[in-house]
């Protein structure tokens, strides 16, 4: 897969796409669980009028956009690099929306934050830039970059005398890692076990929305 689009190009504040999109895409990490996170204090769009304006009713092209929308703001993907992950999806076999959340799940940046290595999809596509991943003893520095099972996925040995290392080993928790990983804490290490299943990918997606908006 080519080096991905970054979302890092957008530099502004990314709680407002929580609240454009009315729910928690995570991508502050802890904060989004604190009292700080935007769409609990200010439930409403963004914009000048957007606390006065009423809500208008949403059609279904709409509601599919917003589906999609939420689905790439979550994973933090463009556009075009969206589309042709939705491409590989449809070319699979079985059900292309379980497909495409699969593809997501199974990127490096989100095992990454899977793993609990990084608080948010955000912070993990940072460290998975800053070559402190690596896949098969590999430095793998693409955040795109689609893991496969048997795939081992662990923090680069000199990344471990890091302070940031040394205290986050102390808070992994390998129960709290999803079926289709195996996190050996001590070695700060992951071995892909499988595929994941429907249920242990992200919840909050709408797969079938997104199929629909892309078969118009």
């Amino acid at each position: 897969m080519e080096p991905e689009e970054e979302m890092a190009r957008y530099s502004g504040a990314v709680c407002r796409f929580c609240r454009r999109e009315g729910i928690k895409l995570m991508l502050k990490g802890a904060r989004c669980y604190s009292t700080k996170c935007s769409l609990e204090r200010r439930n409403y769009p963004p914009g000048q009028h957007g606390a006065t304006r009423q809500r208008r009713r949403i059609s279904d092209y709409g509601v599919r956009l917003r589906a999609k929308q939420q689905a790439r703001r979550m994973f933090g993907i463009m556009e075009r690099q969206f589309r042709r992950l939705f491409g590989e999806a449809s070319r699979q076999s079985g059900a292309t929306g379980e497909n495409l959340v699969r593809l997501l799940e199974c990127r490096l940046d989100n095992v990454t934050y899977r793993l609990g290595l990084a608080k948010s999809r955000v912070q993990a596509r940072q460290l998975v830039r800053h070559g402190h991943v690596i896949v098969n003893g590999r430095k793998t520095n693409i955040g795109s970059f689609l893991v496969r099972p048997g795939d081992v996925v662990a923090v680069r040995p000199e990344s471990c005398r890091r302070p940031y290392f040394k205290t986050l080993v102390e808070e992994l928790d390998a129960s709290a890692v999803p079926g289709w990983l195996s996190l050996d804490v001590a070695e700060m290490a992951a071995r892909v076990v499988r595929q994941p299943n429907p249920e242990e990918c992200e919840q909050n997606l709408q797969p079938q929305m997104i199929v629909e908006f892309y078969s118009r």
